[in-house]
C-alpha cells in the first residue's frame, strides 16, 4: 500500500487524494515528531505561568476573557470539542472526511499548533485503521475553521460520538478505537482548540474538485470536437495561429485538444452541403475553446491558491519559531471560498455551452441534415428529446449553484466572529456542480456519437472512432429505435466520470493538455 509521510512543510494535492480516495497509509516523519515535541514544550511553559494566554489558559471566542485555572483546563479542552460537535444534516462523503482529517494532521505536524506528538499519532492511527468520523452537512461558516466538521473528527479521537468502520457500518467511536487497539486521547491545554481551527474541509474538497475538473475539461474538449464533427463544422477556427494572437493559456490548450481529436476527420468543413451555405459555425461550436479555456485558466488560479494553502499552518493561536504564541486570523476561509465559487461559475458556463451544442444536434433546422432528435423513425420514436430535457435541468441547477456563497456572511459568537467566509458551503455546492457537469458532458457525448454514426458515407477522425468504440464497449448503445434511456445515460456518465473517454482518445492522440 502507498504510504504518505507527513513532515513539517505541508503536503501535496496528490498526497491528499491518495489518503482521501486511495486509503494510503499515513506516517509521521522524525522531523514532524521533533517539531511537535518542541512546540509542546513552549505551550507547557506558558500553561505554567500565571498570565492568561488565549487558547492555553482562557476560554474561546467571545468567552476568551475568562482565565481558566489549571484544574479545569482538561475539562475545557474536552468541552470545546463536545460543544462544537453540533453539526446537522446528512453525513458527508467518506473521502471528504478523510481529506479533512489528513489536512488537519498536516497542520498539526507543522509544529505551529502546540499539540503533543501522541495526539498527532492517534490522528494517523485512526486514518490508517479506516475509521471515519460521522461529519454532518451543516455546521461550518468557514471561519475559525470548519469548526463543527473538525469537532466531530476530534470527538472520535476522544472515543466519543459515532464513526464509520472499515466495513462501512456506523458504530460508537469508542468501540471502533478499542477494536483497533487505539487509546482515546486525553486532551490537554490548547489541543482541543488546535484540532478545530482550520480550513481543512473546504481545502480538501477544493483539491478533489480540481482533480475531477481536470478530467472533465478534457472530456468537454473531446465532446465539443465530436459535436463539431457531427454538425459538419470547420476545424479551421482551432488553428494555433488564431489562438496565439489572444494568448490565454487555457484557450490555446482547449483548441489544441479539439484539433488533436479531429485530426483525420472526413466530416469537418462540409458547409456546402447546406441549402443555405454557412459562413461560420454557431458560437457554441466556434467559441468552445474560449469558454473551456477560461475555465482552465480559472482552475490554474484555484490550483495556485490550493498549493499555498497546502503549504500553510492554519491555527489560532500559533506557536512561532521564536517561541511566541500569537493570535491571528489565518483561519478565515476567504482565499479558498472565492476560488470554490469561481470554479462553480466556470462549471456552469461549460455545462451551458455543452447543452447548447446538444440541442443543436437534435434540432433538424440547425443540425444540417440529421434526423429530428436523432430518432430512428421520428414521430413514432422520440429519440433523444427527453435526454436533452434532463441535460437542460442539470444546466439550470448549475446556474443556481453558481450563485456565490462567499458573497454572504452571517455574524456569530456574540459578534466576536462577525465576518465569515461560508467556504464550506461553497465547497459543498461545488461538489454538486462537478457531478452535474459530468452528467451534462455525458449527454453531449451520447448525442454526438449517435449523430456521427448517422452520417453515412463520411468517416470520423480516428480519435472519434476510438471514443465511439470504447463507449459502445462500456454498454452504451448506438442509434436505433427508442429504448429505456436511463441506463444508457448512467453508463455514459460513468464512462466520463471514471476517465474512460479521455483514456480512449489519448490512445490515439497522445496526452491531451
Amino acid at each position: 500500500m502507498h504510504t504518505v509521510v507527513v513532515g513539517t512543510s505541508g503536503t501535496t494535492a496528490q498526497d491528499v487524494i491518495a489518503v482521501a480516495r486511495g486509503n494510503a497509509r499515513v506516517e509521521l516523519s522524525a522531523e514532524a515528531l521533533g517539531a511537535l515535541a518542541k512546540a509542546r514544550e513552549i505551550v507547557d511553559a506558558l500553561a505554567a505561568k500565571p498570565e492568561p494566554v488565549y487558547g492555553v489558559s482562557t476560554g474561546f471566542g467571545a468567552l476568551a476573557t475568562r482565565h481558566i485555572s489549571p484544574d479545569l483546563r482538561a475539562r475545557l479542552q474536552r468541552n470545546i470539542v463536545r460543544s462544537h460537535a453540533a453539526g446537522m444534516g446528512a453525513p458527508v462523503e467518506r473521502e471528504v472526511v478523510r481529506a479533512l482529517m489528513f489536512l488537519r494532521l498536516k497542520t498539526v505536524c507543522s509544529g505551529r499548533t502546540g499539540v503533543r506528538p501522541q495526539v498527532a499519532q492517534t490522528m494517523a492511527d485512526v486514518l490508517n485503521a479506516g475509521i471515519t468520523p460521522v461529519v454532518h452537512e451543516y455546521g461550518s461558516l468557514g471561519c475559525s475553521g470548519d469548526l463543527a466538521p473538525l469537532s466531530h473528527c476530534a470527538l472520535t479521537l476522544m472515543g466519543e460520538g459515532d464513526a464509520e468502520g472499515p466495513d462501512g457500518r456506523v458504530r460508537p467511536a469508542g468501540e471502533l478505537l478499542a477494536e483497533h487497539g487505539i487509546a482515546p486521547v486525553e486532551l490537554r491545554e490548547k489541543e482541543g482548540l488546535a484540532l478545530l481551527n482550520g480550513t481543512d474541509g473546504m481545502l480538501g474538497m477544493l483539491v478533489m474538485a480540481l482533480a475531477d475538473l481536470e478530467r472533465l475539461y478534457k472530456s468537454a474538449d473531446i465532446t465539443a470536437a465530436l459535436s463539431l464533427e457531427a454538425l459538419l463544422g470547420t476545424e479551421k477556427v482551432l488553428a494555433p495561429e488564431l489562438h496565439a494572437i489572444r494568448p490565454h493559456p487555457g484557450q490555446g490548450a482547449a483548441a489544441a485538444n479539439m484539433l488533436a481529436v479531429l485530426d483525420g476527420s472526413e466530416l469537418t468543413g462540409h458547409f456546402q452541403q447546406d441549402e443555405a451555405p454557412r459562413v461560420q459555425d454557431a458560437y457554441s461550436v466556434r467559441c468552445a475553446p474560449q469558454v473551456a479555456g477560461a475555465g482552465r485558466d480559472t482552475m490554474a488560479h484555484a490550483r495556485l491558491v490550493a498549493e499555498r494553502e497546502l503549504a500553510s499552518a492554519v491555527d489560532n493561536p500559533v506557536v512561532l519559531p521564536d517561541g511566541r504564541v500569537e493570535s491571528n486570523g489565518n483561519f478565515h476561509g476567504a482565499p479558498v471560498a472565492y476560488v470554490l465559487d469561481f470554479l462553480a461559475i466556470a462549471a456552469a458556463d461549460l455545462g451551458s455551452i455543452a447543452e447548447r451544442r446538444t440541442d443543436r444536434l437534435l434540432d433538424k433546422n440547425r443540425s444540417h441534415g440529421l434526423p429530428p432528435f436523432l430518432a430512428d423513425d421520428a414521430g413514432v420514436d422520440s429519440g433523444l428529446m427527453i435526454a436533452q430535457y434532463t441535460q437542460a435541468a442539470l444546466v439550470s441547477e448549475l446556474k443556481r449553484l453558481a450563485v456565490p456563497a462567499s458573497a454572504d456572511s452571517i455574524p456569530s459568537s456574540a459578534m466576536q466572529e462577525d465576518h465569515v467566509s461560508m467556504g464550506w458551503s461553497a465547497a459543498r455546492k461545488l461538489r454538486t456542480a462537478v457531478g452535474n457537469l459530468g452528467r451534462i458532458i455525458a449527454v453531449e457525448l451520447y448525442a454526438a456519437t449517435r449523430a456521427i454514426e448517422l452520417r453515412d458515407g463520411l468517416t470520423p477522425a480516428p480519435a472519434s472512432r476510438a471514443a465511439i468504440e470504447a463507449l459502445r464497449a462500456a454498454g452504451v448503445q448506438g442509434p436505433g429505435p427508442d429504448r429505456f434511456l436511463a441506463p444508457d445515460l448512467e453508463a455514459a456518465d460513468a464512462f466520463v466520470r471514471e476517465g474512460g473517454l479521455v483514456e480512449a482518445v489519448e490512445k490515439v492522440t497522445g496526452p491531451l493538455a
